[in-house]
């Protein structure tokens, strides 16, 4: 009996599934095991110095054992929080543009096409560009305003990008009947597309936050300084933030401030973990609604 070839073929199709499915899981792993090496070199490391000191003490260069991350968690807050403050709504006013408003054409092609571009840009180079645009040719200052501005343009283009898609993910359906029984469009945005899509750019938002509370490098080209003893109180303050603590304290010779930077790289992976848990559960819970 000669074999179909639609059995060779499904056959085939079986392997290239099986094959792909073995290629994710193993990459899925791998990555999960950095994870695991990174948390677990943390804890062991920096076990014995994790308290509730460490966390509200500020850094001593003389007394390691008594240093803290309380200054460069602040910092991080206000460099999230302005962040944010910027990003947010300039990101989803654009991206509502962009999605509801705009008609197609060359130039929203266009502007679509670089927003994307830009999401993938490295983060050493909206360095630069704040450094160029903010603090020279504004003359904003080494300071959490520029450090803010500059997080903020990194930011963008995930906000914008995230809440197009969330938009996109809004039933048709839903706009046809607001506007069948009377509705304006501008009243459809706001009381039935943003509402719907509200769980999606929540989360976006805090995956937007969760990665400019790990950068460095932008903050190192526009003024953070990896020493400093005060929390900031006002834009035009000096500040650091924790990642670049705990670089200032991985590149010490001593042992024992090695060991504060374990500790801090621990604190900041669960900071970054609880985000980014929010998110998932956020989403999950506006989603049933």
């Amino acid at each position: 009996m000669t074999p179909s070839p639609f059995s060779s073929v499904s056959a085939g199709r079986k392997f290239k599934d099986k094959f792909v499915h073995a290629l994710c899981l193993t990459a899925v792993l791998v990555g999960i095991a950095f994870l695991v090496v990174v948390i677990v070199g943390g804890i062991r490391d920096g076990l014995p110095r994790l308290s509730l000191d460490f966390l509200r003490n500020p850094p001593n260069p003389r007394r390691p054992e008594q240093a803290g991350v309380f200054v460069a968690m602040m910092g991080s807050l206000w460099v999230v929080g302005l962040t944010l403050l910027i990003a947010v709504p300039v990101g989803v006013a654009a991206a509502i543009y962009l999605e509801e408003i705009a008609r197609p054409s060359r130039t929203r092609d266009f502007v679509q096409a670089n927003i994307a571009n830009l999401a993938g840009v490295p983060s050493i180079v909206y360095g630069l560009l704040g450094l160029a645009v903010f603090v020279r040719a504004m003359q904003v200052g080494t300071n959490l305003l520029a450090a803010g501005l500059t997080m903020a343009v990194l930011v963008l283009p995930t906000v914008i990008l995230v809440t197009q898609e969330a938009l996109r993910m809004v039933p048709r359906s839903i706009r046809e009947a607001s506007l069948a029984l009377g509705g304006t469009p501008w009243q459809t945005l706001i009381r039935q597309t943003l509402p719907t899509s509200i769980g999606t750019i929540l989360t976006g938002i805090i995956f937007a936050a969760a990665r400019a509370i790990g950068e460095t490098a932008p903050l190192i080209v526009v003024g953070a300084v990896g020493f400093i003893v005060k929390s900031p109180s006002n834009l035009t303050d000096s500040y650091t933030v924790l990642p670049l603590q705990i670089y200032s304290w991985s590149s010490d010779p001593k042992k024992s401030f090695q060991i504060n930077a374990s500790a801090a790289i621990f604190v900041l992976i669960v900071v970054l973990t609880a985000m980014n848990l929010t998110a998932i559960v956020l989403r999950n819970k506006l989603q049933r609604r």
